[in-house]
């Protein structure tokens, strides 16, 4: 088995990094003709949606070797709609390139991308592509790289004749006294002692100064920038040779004995509509036939199949830095782990903040519709799915062009042809006081054989729901109390105003298990309560807000500004550079897309804007509330009829 290195290629849509992944493919002899993101024609970029919007859609895994290390390369999405897909790959990276466009620089994506990788500490090389487009400016980049990022570059060579055809990278070498010293003087930054080493020219320990560039790269103290073009070639055997030189691996002697850790990142479907699972495994093996622990369930692997050198190949074990398709785990979830948790854990990208209704255009499809967006979902956990007590489905949004993709994926896979009803905010209750509620056993409000108290508190903002018993515990035995948790879960999904309650602490402070009780009546009496102490404790509707970055031309500044109020966005001071003004702030995250689609007219088209999720803050005056699911414990008159019908 030879070293394994987990590659993600990360970048802003339309900064390259599907022709930067088609080039390797085609360097390394895996492909016999250049793939074309325009013409349709590249390898991960498999889906029929993908090749004709040509945009990564799904994170696609490709196996080649370079130089005797096998590298697994994650080809991920750059669409912002599609961050949960690049999201599931991250915590599986061993290394990252990052990819800029030499023409339009950094951008709002690379922001985000860049952040997620320094949380998640897993290093990065920089390549800058489209150095022979016209406009492209290395210099310009290596400064918007250590202005806007904060990461300090180190560029590991010049670019001739930039913007033109004919522009060709040149490779620095230790063997040039400048670049020795260029190289030092930038890992001094990280390490005084490095200076030692430039007594004089003639005494440069270039094996020391290159050592000390992998370890600065590992710890994300110094970040390699190589310049190139995907497209002709240039740079690119440079890129390659430094992400096997510089990026870290897991080696081929790896202990297989030790215990089993690994992450599933990705959920697919086979032409017989089985689950393939996408594990990464971080230590010990993976072996056909066993058990293995998979969320709160065993289950035995039927097949196994690992990326190797552009093939996939079956084998009946997937061991340390492999990555592999799974077969038997029919309950896995993206993000479940195998055997012992992994210390990586996915970055926190924000949640869907918009909710779209389904309507499909033949009305008695309405069941087949809601259960091939339950299969979605299984595949995108971020896809959350409802349905109302009139049939109708919705599923949560990143954007609209998600939307997109969803009808084209039901239409396709499916045969269904769906519209989708206006978009609307999705919102969240939040305790405004403490309420508290019990019902005892066999007194004549209580229709069910259980005694049953809770009290809700709020707590603080973005820190979910937290469940606690003072109860005596044996009072109810196991089966009850977790009758009783599951059935305050399941009520706090849709609190008063009919969106899910969270940051808060509900207490279970009363308990009893009278004679002739069950589980079901636990289970049946909890909402009850719970709403009746939530409506006690009062609820307040809160929006989602996004935190904004603004970079425009000065004379843009009162238009921009005008703007920003009318859409009730909260500017902090704005700061001027030059000509630039730079303005920060929080806006709804509903009008982000109405700021992005004024900001060309406001700002001659030189207007950058970065946002992403920021908090919930309540919102005044408060909307309407949302229709509640059947089974509304918060009306409990008809709570107990439907009740009465669906168990009666």
């Amino acid at each position: 088995m030879t070293d394994q290195l987990n590659l993600g290629i990360v970048a802003h849509v339309d900064a390259g990094k599907t022709s930067l992944t088609e080039r390797f493919l085609y360097e390394v002899g895996i492909t016999r003709q250049l793939g074309s993101v325009n013409a349709g024609t590249t390898r991960t970029d498999s889906m029929d949606q993908e090749r004709r919007r040509g945009i990564t859609i799904k994170a696609a895994v490709v196996s080649f070797d370079i130089g005797g290390v096998t590298v697994n390369l994650i080809d991920t999405p750059g669409h912002p709609d599609f961050i949960a897909e690049v999201e599931r790959s991250l915590a599986v990276l061993d290394g990252a390139v990052l990819v800029v466009s030499a023409v339009e620089g950094v951008q709002a994506q690379t922001h985000v991308l860049y952040r997620a990788l320094k949380r998640l500490g897993i290093p990065c090389l920089v390549f800058v592509n489209k150095i022979d487009r016209l406009g492209a400016d290395p210099d310009r980049i290596l400064a918007e790289l250590e202005q806007k990022l904060h990461i300090r570059p180190l560029a590991m060579g010049g670019v001739d004749d930039p913007g033109t055809r004919s522009a060709k990278f040149r490779l620095h070498s230790l063997a040039e006294d400048h670049f020795a010293e260029y190289l030092a003087a930038g890992l001094a930054e990280g390490n005084e002692n490095i200076l030692d080493t430039l007594t004089d020219a003639s005494s440069v320990d270039v094996d020391q100064l290159w050592e000390e560039l992998r370890r600065q790269t590992a710890e994300l103290i110094a970040c390699p920038v190589f310049f190139g073009s995907a497209i002709t070639g240039s740079g690119v055997d440079q890129i390659m040779a430094a992400i096997v030189d510089l990026l870290p691996r897991t080696a081929n002697d790896a202990d297989d004995d030790a215990e089993l850790s690994a992450a599933v990142f990705k959920i697919d479907r086979g032409r017989a509509s089985e689950k393939i699972v996408y594990v990464r495994v971080f230590s010990g093996e993976l072996t056909v036939r066993s058990r293995v622990d998979c969320g709160e369930r065993s289950e035995r692997i039927s097949a196994i199949r690992v990326f190797d050198k552009g093939s996939i190949v079956a084998r009946d074990v997937a061991r340390a830095g492999q990555i592999a398709q799974v077969w038997g785990l029919n309950h896995a979830r993206i993000g479940d782990n195998l055997g012992v948790a992994t210390s990586r854990t996915a970055p926190g990208f924000a949640p869907p903040t918009m909710e779209a209704a389904v309507v499909p255009q033949n009305p008695g499809e309405k069941g087949e519709v809601h259960a091939a967006l339950i299969e979605l979902s299984d595949a995108d956990p971020l896809i959350s799915v409802r349905q109302d007590d009139d049939g109708i489905t919705y599923v949560s949004l990143f954007g609209e062009v998600q939307k997109e993709v969803i009808r084209d994926t039901l239409a396709l896979e499916f045969g269904l042809t769906i519209d989708f009803a206006e978009t609307t905010t999705l919102y969240i209750e939040r305790p405004t006081g403490e309420g508290s509620f019990f019902e005892e056993a066999y007194t004549p409000s209580n229709p069910f054989v259980a005694t049953i108290g809770v009290r809700i508190s709020p707590a603080a903002p973005e820190s979910g729901v937290t469940y606690r018993i003072e109860a005596e515990y044996g009072l109810m035995p196991p089966s009850y109390h977790a009758a009783a948790e599951e059935a305050i879960h399941e009520t706090l999904r849709q609190g008063p105003h009919g969106w899910p309650v969270t940051d808060c602490v509900v207490t279970l402070v009363r308990a009893g298990r009278p004679s002739g009780s069950t589980a079901s009546d636990v289970r049946h009496l909890t909402p009850l309560v719970v709403a009746a102490a939530l409506r006690e404790a009062g609820t307040v509707m809160c929006e989602p807000i996004s935190r904004f970055r603004l970079e425009i031309p000065i004379a843009a500044l009162t238009p921009v500004l005008g703007k920003l109020g009318r859409l009730r966005a909260i500017p902090d001071a704005p700061v001027i550079d030059g000509d630039v003004a730079v303005i920060a702030g929080d806006i709804p995250a509903s009008d982000v897309n109405s700021l992005q689609a004024a900001l060309p007219g406001l700002t001659s088209g030189e207007g950058v804007l970065e946002a992403e999720f920021g908090s919930y803050r309540p919102i005044s005056p408060q909307p309407a509330p949302r229709q509640h699911k059947a089974m509304n414990p918060f009306n409990r008159r008809e709570y107990l009829m439907q009740l009465n019908r669906v168990v009666g």
